[in-house]
């Protein structure tokens, strides 16, 4: 199946809870619109082999990463930041960096309640493409970074369920890129979720049925 390509460079940033689900929607989502993926997590793996998390870390895989997006859509590509927004600042500074290469800026906020976000990032497993690389989590760790967090408080931002399947997650996403004009009508109705075909045939342990009106002809 092919990309969605939009009809200009878009920064999509994420917003959410550790084990909102962030990294997943990131990934699945550069599958669907032609952009890259530009993931924190992968990035620190690959520069520091025993990670600290620390800000002087912190600011060089930030650094990194927003020289990458400048890269990109200063050539028209969309960028998927995968990092969590945590900071108004931070935003604004996404929202200037895309408005300086004439990019649309997108944020979804990932909802999902604390508990489950935290139990998310005790399960994970690093056998998988999502969690290999997430940052390790314990109570301490996880409290702090929540107590940091910014709330979008005046911004404009799409918010999706961190529960739901990527495939309401994308209807959502593809609605909005419609409604700011990234994308056509067309791409709307091939890429939203459609609901099942109903099933003609009774289940006979459902209750009393008609057994004579099973077989259906259509011509």
């Amino acid at each position: 199946m092919s990309k969605i390509v939009l009809s200009k460079p878009v920064l999509i940033c994420l917003y959410g809870y550790p084990g909102a689900g962030k990294s997943y929607v990131a990934r699945n989502l550069a599958e669907v619109i032609q952009s890259v993926h530009v993931s924190a997590d992968r990035i620190r793996t690959e520069l520091f082999e025993n990670p600290r998390y620390d800000p002087q870390e912190n600011a060089i895989v930030s650094h990194l990463m927003n020289y990458m997006c400048e890269e990109f859509m200063s050539a028209g590509v969309s960028v998927v930041y995968d990092t969590n927004a945590l900071r108004v600042g931070q935003r604004r500074q996404l929202r200037e960096l895309a408005r300086k290469y004439r990019a649309e800026y997108v944020l979804i906020w990932l909802q999902v309640d604390v508990d489950s976000a935290f139990t998310r990032t005790q399960g994970r497993d690093r056998r998988t493409n999502d969690d290999r690389y997430a940052e390790p989590q314990t109570r301490q760790t996880f409290d702090k970074q929540v107590a940091g967090m910014q709330n979008p408080q005046s911004e404009d931002y799409l918010v999706i369920s961190g529960k739901h399947t990527f495939a309401t997650q994308k209807s959502a996403i593809i609605n909005r890129f419609y409604q700011i004009g990234l994308i056509e009508s067309g791409d709307v109705q091939s890429s939203i979720t459609k609901p099942g075909l109903i099933n003609l045939v009774p289940n006979p342990h459902a209750g009393r049925v008609d057994m004579s009106r099973r077989n259906i002809t259509i011509r």
